[in-house]
């Protein structure tokens, strides 16, 4: 696992060629924030262009299919998105398990196609109101991650874990440090148990109304290994700042 906090961008469901403009900020800036890792992952319509923009950061893609191709109308497979120029794709995302009913089973196969294509895969899990409310939610993000946790070789190098809790995504509404210390504790040891001492070396992002006001804080928690940025992530202005924010002493 990288040092450097991991710091990536979704720019969920926005995005025309203008936005250009902010990838080519971002990446500028990253060439003197260079103890932070930068990605940005943009509507699939802009991964080619975002990629011969930016050089200096990641480019990925938010979603894939897990078949390599076939009869799937509007679909992408992972490696169309690895053609096009994205160096990872993120899985699960609460807004994909909601809005189209995504299963654990069906994030592995995705999370797993990706890996099989070359890319990395950001596996996103976490808990609704209900299930904190409840007393439910290690519980519940316990078993969204060991059933969407690819399988293989080559897994637990090209995976990465996003928590987002999924009350605090686009609400202002933010966990405690404490609360994100435990969750991410709690997934640690899940992943050390699902691939040994490799599980030490994944990154584990927070990803929920993350700011730059609240950037410092939320990612001293512990064993937060960085970022999953989504509103936050749209201009270069509001997204330097987090990326600052992570940078720390070293930021110039």
């Amino acid at each position: 696992m990288s040092n450097r906090p991991y710091i990536v961008g979704n720019w969920k469901m926005h995005g025309t060629r203008a936005m250009l403009a902010e990838a080519r900020a971002i990446d500028r800036a990253a060439e003197r924030l260079i103890k932070v890792e930068v990605a940005l992952a943009p509507p699939s319509t802009l991964i080619h262009a975002c990629r011969k923009e930016a050089n200096l950061i990641g480019i990925g893609a938010q979603d894939c299919h897990p078949a390599d191709g076939g009869a799937h109308t509007g679909d992408i497979s992972a490696a169309m998105l690895k053609d096009a120029g994205a160096g990872f794709t993120i899985v699960g995302h609460s807004e994909r398990r909601a809005d189209h009913g995504e299963t654990n089973v069906l994030v592995k196969q995705k999370a797993e196609a990706a890996i099989e294509a070359g890319m990395g895969a950001i596996v996103c899990v976490g808990e609704t109101e209900e299930d904190r409310d409840a007393g439910k939610a290690e519980a519940t993000v316990g078993e969204q991650l060991k059933a969407s946790l690819p399988e293989g070789e080559a897994a637990a190098a090209n995976v990465t874990v996003a928590y987002e809790p999924v009350w605090a995504i686009g609400t202002g509404r933010t966990p405690t440090p404490e609360d994100i210390a435990i969750m991410h504790r709690n997934i640690r040891a899940q992943l050390v148990e699902v691939y040994g001492e490799a599980g030490q070396e994944i990154r584990i992002l927070y990803g929920g109304s993350v700011k730059p006001e609240n950037a410092v804080e939320l990612l001293s928690a512990d064993d937060v290994g960085g970022a999953l940025v989504g509103g936050a992530s749209l201009t270069a202005e509001s997204f330097l700042g987090i990326i600052i924010a992570a940078a720390g002493d070293d930021a110039e």
